[in-house]
């Protein structure tokens, strides 16, 4: 039989959960080490469809990316999501900034997927290495986005354009704005990352730096595709698959 240990085990080989930033809570979040498991769901996030695709699907354990209990609580209402996975015994384990910072992890897909090769790490946090720098043949920021936008599935891209030709760009998935003074210091033209806030777009523009914002959803969501590779041939037997439900809650206009 195969425990949520064993998996547990694997993903720690994939992304040690010992790279976790000290704010992060990696790992077993919910359920108990030695249950059995025959059936996955991956998932960027826990939602209440997503408990209700693995109760119809009687899946005891769903792998995310973003853990569902992020900070402390102190009491567990059992209509809350995290209450629903407890009464129903679904585990969840949670690979986030171990997986953001892991070699071959997210942002190493994320730059294969934008077609970038990584030079060097962008920043250093907790002593884990976060982000990429890559190098670029000269490129206009409007092929850029629009590269972006297809090969993420972008409802939208939101940038500065501030012209020119780029040639070093940095990248961190999901949300990367607290980086910027990182991306300044790296005399890099451009910033690729999600979950920008107007003040970031501003100094950026005052630098002269376009900024690329792809999405917290659409920079992470290729997290779930990778782990039910991985899973899938690691466990023979064990059923894994992309929660049905698991998608880009927000709509664009």
């Amino acid at each position: 039989m195969i425990l949520v240990s064993d998996i547990y085990k694997f993903i720690d080989e994939l992304a040690p959960f010992s790279m976790q930033a000290g704010y992060d809570n990696s790992g077993l979040i919910i359920g108990n080490a030695y249950y059995g498991v025959k059936t996955v769901l991956v998932a960027l996030d826990i939602t209440n469809d997503i408990i209700e695709d693995a109760i119809n699907l009687d899946a005891e354990l769903i792998v995310t990316h973003h853990p569902p209990v992020f900070r402390a609580i102190k009491r567990i209402d059992t209509e809350s999501p995290v209450g629903a996975l407890a009464m129903n015994g679904i585990s969840v384990i949670s690979a986030h900034t171990n997986f953001d910072s892991a070699k071959g992890g997210l942002n190493d897909i994320l730059c294969e997927k934008l077609g970038l090769t990584p030079v060097r790490s962008l920043a250093v946090e907790d002593g884990v290495p976060i982000g990429y720098i890559c190098e670029i043949p000269p490129t206009s920021p409007e092929e850029i986005a629009v590269n972006i936008k297809e090969q993420l599935g972008c409802g939208v891209i939101r940038y500065n354009n501030m012209g020119g030709s780029i040639e070093r760009v940095a990248v961190c998935s999901g949300s990367g704005g607290s980086l910027l003074s990182d991306v300044l210091s790296n005399d890099c033209d451009a910033f690729i990352t999600g979950d920008v806030k107007h003040d970031v777009f501003i100094d950026a523009y005052n630098a002269g730096l376009t900024v690329f914002d792809a999405g917290h959803f659409n920079t992470e969501y290729i997290f779930v595709d990778y782990m039910v590779s991985k899973l899938s041939r690691r466990f023979e037997g064990l059923s894994v698959m992309r929660a049905p439900s698991d998608k880009d809650i927000l709509s664009y206009l």
